[in-house]
């Protein structure tokens, strides 16, 4: 829960700290725009992940699911920057599958907390694996990362990819290459 006071005095603290009057025309309102930003974009949790994945359908294949190009939006925990790109997960159903909205849903509620792209990865996985119960779970994220952009290194469009897989992804190299094959 983001106790949305708080945040504004803390930015209107920063907006003084980097030499700036959050009392002209263009930073009177920001403290409480930012108030509601903070609101919307960093309220992932755990409890609308199972609700999201606890919602099957009975499946007699066990044929690889794929849902690719997922986009999604994150913020570093290091530098609190954001860090945004694509997700690409495959599952082997083991008797039931899930609305495929619900994948999408499941990437947006953990990358919506301060976060890195490994965490994010595992975190995806896992809960898929926990609450779905697959066979198997494999999950890539392709993502372009501001504090890399903007700051530091200064390299623009260089993307980070993280990959991890879990049950017979982990012991089928063809599974895993099949899946690669699919989402490149």
């Amino acid at each position: 829960m983001i106790d949305k006071d708080r945040v504004k005095k803390a930015i209107r603290e920063l907006l003084e700290a980097i030499g700036e009057d959050p009392d002209r025309e263009g930073l009177v309102n920001t403290p409480d725009r930012i108030a509601r930003m903070y609101e919307e974009i960093y309220t992932g949790s755990d409890e609308a992940v199972a609700d999201h994945l606890s919602r099957t359908f009975s499946c007699s294949s066990s044929d690889m699911v794929v849902e690719k190009d997922i986009t999604f939006y994150s913020t570093c925990e290091h530098h609190m920057m954001p860090f945004y790109g694509k997700a690409h997960i495959a599952y082997i159903p083991d008797g039931k599958v899930v609305g495929i909205s619900k994948l999408a849903r499941t990437v947006e509620e953990y990358a919506k907390r301060l976060q890195i792209q490994e965490n994010l990865t595992t975190q995806i996985a896992d809960a898929i694996m926990e609450y779905l119960k697959p066979k198997g779970v494999m999950v890539m994220l392709e993502a372009e990362h501001m504090c890399m952009t903007m700051r530091g290194v200064k390299k623009p469009g260089t993307k980070t990819v993280t990959v991890t897989y879990r049950g017979l992804f982990e012991e089928d190299r063809e599974l895993r290459d099949d899946f690669l094959a699919i989402v490149k």
